[in-house]
């Protein structure tokens, strides 16, 4: 198992900590998940049956740790009144790391941004698809979705996307023009 644990770590790290960090949109956070991946890999490897590709498995145990975390997630409002800063009346800055993947790439910035527009699930078909590469059957086997509900799923996901993009030109162009 070691052998397998470490040829898994290598092979994949990079990948889970993507996905999880584009899911949860902290880097501190997802490094924690990631962690926790790695266990759940640990508990159940020697029952994984090879169904799916081991890839696809890990994915869906990376998407079911991300679930986890956002059900234990603090509601909403308890979340603004932790990141608004009162004495500078804004909102701090917790996430550096998006100007770091997108390397000063405004659109990447831009739909990295419009994710949180997005439900879970299309969120992590988004992930699974345009980040990760995954085939639409491998984003099925991975979410436990069929191939029609990764195709629905992405669809409306990028129409939530364009809206949300196009919304934002429009806000930053009236307020360029004002």
């Amino acid at each position: 198992m070691e052998e397998s644990f470490q040829r898994i770590y290598e092979k994949y790290h990079g990948d889970i900590f993507q996905f999880l960090f584009y899911m949860v949109k902290n880097r501190e956070q997802a490094e924690d998940l990631v962690q926790e991946v790695y266990i759940r890999i640990l508990k159940s490897y020697d029952s994984f049956e090879g169904r799916s590709s081991e890839k696809t498995w890990i994915f869906s145990i990376a998407r079911h740790v991300a679930i986890d975390f956002f059900r234990k997630q603090k509601t909403l409002k308890q979340r603004i009144l932790e990141t608004f800063d009162w004495d500078r009346q804004q909102i701090k800055d917790l996430q550096p790391m998006p100007e770091e993947i997108a390397a000063q790439n405004e659109e990447l910035q831009g739909i990295y941004r419009s994710l949180d527009s997005c439900t879970v699930d299309q969120r992590s078909v988004i992930i699974l698809r345009y980040l990760q590469g995954l085939s639409i059957a491998e984003t099925a086997a991975a979410l436990g979705f069929t191939e029609s509900k990764v195709k629905t799923t992405q669809h409306r996901a990028l129409k939530v996307l364009k809206q949300h993009l196009i919304d934002h030109n429009v806000r930053e162009e009236g307020i360029l023009k004002g």
